[in-house]
């Protein structure tokens, strides 16, 4: 069990990873790139396209664009939260993915090395879309004052990744 919101804004940090690994190979290969207008302007359409998705991803229910307002909506309580969850700190953690830094970082390097030093920019795609996400559901858990988990539990088998949400008096501190 994770807490959403740690899950997408973890997104962040393991992206700040694959860009820490991919820039200075990228660029102690094919040296620093010059700046081009054109080129950061891309990269900020990339990421003004995935703001604008995130966006769309929270506020509709048509599963089709990855509506999660649905999901958030649908969830359940859960059952005896003082056993099941972890802490903040544990649910932190356990939303760093070694897998998903090393995913995107094989592309980056790829794209950094045989295309251009620009090509590690395509990591900006995730950045904003999450960051959205994270804000959303934030705002959706004090707006319900609850807090939204995302995980699956043996005692309430509702599916894998299903939403399950409890009073945040019942987090456990630390």
């Amino acid at each position: 069990m994770v807490r959403y919101v740690h899950h997408q804004l973890m997104t962040v940090v393991e992206v700040g990873a694959a860009v820490a690994v991919s820039a200075p190979v990228a660029f102690g290969v094919r040296g620093l790139p010059q700046l081009d207008s054109a080129k950061v302007a891309a990269l900020l359409y990339l990421a003004g396209a995935s703001a604008f998705f995130g966006l769309l991803a929270v506020s509709t229910r048509l599963n089709w664009l990855g509506g999660e307002k649905g999901d958030f909506e649908s969830a359940v309580p859960l059952t005896a939260p003082e056993a099941i969850l972890p802490s903040p700190r544990k649910s932190l953690l356990r939303s760093f993915d070694v897998a998903f830094v090393v995913i995107v970082t094989l592309p980056s390097l790829a794209f950094g090395l045989l295309w251009s030093p620009w090509g590690i920019g395509w990591l900006v795609f995730f950045v904003p879309e999450r960051i959205v996400k994270g804000v959303y559901a934030l705002l959706w858990e004090r707006r319900h004052d609850v807090l939204l988990w995302r995980g699956s539990v043996a005692e309430q088998p509702l599916g894998k990744g299903q939403f399950l949400y409890s009073s945040p008096r019942t987090a456990m501190p630390g």
